[in-house]
């Protein structure tokens, strides 16, 4: 679970670099604040999909009984 977290900050940190290049660009001014927050959101959620499908294995635990 520890590697989820850190790939979620990492992506976090992605997300806000190309926001901020955005930005510097003039291209968030075009489009305005409710798409910005609308894709930010969309990219978040992508973001934890990929952190927790990439979270480890997931194995079957048999249990023998006699």
């Amino acid at each position: 679970m520890k590697w989820t977290g850190i790939y979620l900050i990492g992506y976090v940190i992605l997300v806000g670099g190309l926001l901020a290049a955005l930005w510097k660009m003039g291209i968030l001014a075009s489009i305005g604040v409710a798409w910005t927050l609308i894709g930010v959101v969309i990219a978040i959620g992508i973001g934890i999909m990929l952190a927790v499908s990439s979270s480890g294995r997931k194995d079957n635990i048999e249990i023998n009984r006699k």
